[in-house]
């Protein structure tokens, strides 16, 4: 058996496209501010990237970039504005921050209805209670992946290994309120290969390369690698190559994942945009 590689680039092309038209078809310009603060390489590097994309879409981009040395009071003076700024629907502000600044107050202060990036207590909260609004890119990117390849997941044995607040958590979630039977894997699981070795939905999401070997696989799975690990042989997933010959499909590192994470992101703005405009009305209206 080899597996069915799935196309993360060609499926977050198909959505850009979708996302182009609704913002050329919307009654007033959407707007998108990122922040960032300091200059950590790969935090610019991503929010380039981001960038990018929010200005072929047609999406008006508000790149901000603070110092190092920002203080919290002025970076949540800079949330402050944006959150009563008309222009702007999504607020992201990358992570992580220096060290000075309280991350979880940040996120906590971000408009609930802004926040695309899915991290405010408001809208995890509203996830956990089956009614999302704005929910992670990285873990909307993986379901729309599954309902692209066809996935079973109603009744379906998944296994989430990682428990993190923005892949692990509302990854796990995502797949219960679609009636999968759940199980969340992390660093205190006795036996990470028994867990994994019975999932017919494998997510990979640790940031540790390689973590899961062809024997913890069950033949024909479906696995979801959300790793991105830069090593001295480039970049590499959470999950052998190896297990290409035992899983049914299997999401590629680079052009798995990764693609899906931006493109979720700006259909979460489009969303914003249609909460602030009244033309949907948001869950905890």
């Amino acid at each position: 058996m080899t597996a069915t590689l799935i196309d993360g680039k060609a499926l977050a092309a198909r959505i850009r496209a979708e996302v182009a038209a609704e913002v050329a078809a919307f009654a007033r310009p959407i707007g998108l501010a990122t922040v960032l603060v300091g200059d950590d390489p790969a935090s610019d590097v991503y929010i380039r990237m981001k960038h990018k994309a929010t200005i072929e879409v047609g999406i008006q981009a508000r790149d901000l970039r603070l110092p190092e040395d920002t203080s919290e009071g002025e970076l949540l003076g800079l949330v402050t504005e944006l959150n009563s700024d008309d222009a702007i629907d999504g607020i992201l502000v990358q992570l992580p921050l220096p060290g000075q600044i309280d991350e979880g107050r940040v996120i906590r202060a971000v408009d609930p209805v802004k926040d695309v990036d899915g991290f405010h207590p408001f809208n995890a909260g509203l996830l956990l209670a089956g009614t999302p609004a704005h929910v992670p890119g990285t873990p909307l990117g993986v379901l729309a992946l599954l309902d692209e390849y066809g996935v079973e997941l109603e009744g379906a044995d998944a296994v989430v290994i990682g428990r993190s607040d923005i892949v692990g958590k509302p990854v796990a979630l995502l797949l219960l309120h679609r009636h999968a039977t759940v199980t969340i894997c992390h660093s205190r699981t006795r036996d990470l290969a028994a867990e994994t070795a019975r999932a017919d939905v494998l997510v990979a999401a640790v940031g540790v390369p390689g973590i899961v070997t062809p024997s913890m696989v069950k033949p024909g799975a479906t696995v979801i690698d959300v790793g991105i690990n830069r090593t001295e042989e480039g970049l590499v997933g959470d999950v052998d190559p190896g297990v290409a010959e035992h899983a049914g499909l299997l999401t590629p590192v680079p052009g798995g994942v990764g693609p899906m994470t931006i493109a979720m992101l700006l259909r979460s703005t489009v969303r914003a945009a249609r909460y602030r405009s009244k033309e949907v009305a948001h869950p905890a209206a």
